[in-house]
This record gives structure tokens, sequence and C-alpha cells, in this order.
């Protein structure tokens, strides 16, 4: 009984973050309230309660959420087995992917994004660490494979994870999209040559 009990729980908190990423979408964060939220599920705002204490928590949950599409498809490109520089490649083109279909092309959702930067800060450095984690893993696999030299793996981590900012960061993605600068092939090739080996 506990189990079902349990499943219905998580089913609810679930269709809570489902309707409230759509309503950030639609009206924007800003002027979505929990009522509202309780309104599309035919609940009482006090129930949203019951699984939310605040609409940040639920902001950060949301955020979370999203931040977390983008790992679990950047986790599964590192696990793959294969070559690592066209899979590295690949990595970094889907982060910048991702995030850019994500919250750049959406006004409201990029909204989101901004205030979980001023608001959420802890979510989003969890997500940037892991991010950076995973390109170690992955540069720490080239270098068994002798595509990469990397005597610090942290720090040619790190370094890349800073030269990629502009494709990453939400914000800077859309701040860059129409000034100069290179592009993200170029980028990536400049990546590569310097975890190139050196002989």
């Amino acid at each position: 009984m506990a189990l079902v009990s349990e499943h219905i729980e998580v089913d609810t908190r679930d269709r809570i973050l489902e309707v409230a990423e759509r309503l950030f979408r639609q009206i924007g964060y800003q002027k979505t309230t929990v009522g509202d939220i309780a309104k599309e599920l035919r609940m009482s705002p006090a129930n949203v309660y019951r699984f939310f204490e605040s609409k940040k928590a639920i902001h950060q949950a949301v955020a979370r959420s999203l931040m977390g599409e983008v790992e679990l498809e950047a986790q599964r490109i590192v696990a793959r087995p294969g070559p690592v520089l066209p899979r590295f490649r690949e990595l970094l083109i889907t982060i910048n992917r991702m995030n850019t279909e994500r919250y750049v092309g959406d006004n409201k959702l990029h909204e989101m994004v901004e205030i979980a930067m001023q608001e959420d800060w802890a979510v989003c450095v969890t997500h940037m660490e892991c991010i950076a984690g995973m390109i170690g893993q992955m540069i720490a696999q080239g270098v068994v494979s002798g595509e990469f030299e990397a005597p610090d793996l942290q720090l040619a981590a790190l370094c890349s994870c800073t030269a990629m900012m502009r494709f990453f960061h939400p914000q800077m993605i859309a701040q860059c999209a129409t000034k100069p600068g290179p592009t993200i092939d170029q980028m990536i090739d400049f990546v590569i040559a310097g975890l190139s080996p050196r002989h």
C-alpha cells in the first residue's frame, strides 16, 4: 500500500513540474503563480505546496530537469565505445545544440534561465561541474587511447569548458549569436589542438 501511495506522490510531483514548465514557456516564469499551476492541475495551491515549499523550489526542479536532459545525453556519448576524437566533438556540439534548443529560441524559458543564474546559482554550479566532469572523463579516455595528451586532467577539462563557454552558456549563446567570433567547429578544432600529443 505504501508503494502505491509513493508512486502516486511521485506521479503528482512529475505532473506539477510538467505543467509548471509548460506555463513558464507560455506566460513566463515571473507571471506564473502557484495558483495558475494548481488551477491547470485541478488541485488547490495548498496541495501543490505539499510537494514544493515555494514557487522557487518548483523553478529549481524544472531547471534541474532541463539540465538533467543535457547531462543524460552527454553521458550517453561519453559511455559509448569507439574513437574519442569524433565522440569528443559530438559531445561539445550536443551540449551547444541542446542548450540552444532549450533556452535561446524561447524567450520565456530564457528568462527562467536568467533567474536560475541569479537565484538558484547552486543548481547551475552543479550542472557545470557535471558537464566539466564528463568532458574530463572523455579527455581521460583520449589520453588512454593516445589521442590526447593532458598531464593535468582536471585543468584540461576546466580549460576546455572555459574555451567553449560562449557555446555552452545560454546567455552567452544568445548574446554572441550575431557577434563576430569563431564558429563552434573552429573552437572545437582549437580545443582539440591544445589536447593533441606534442610528438
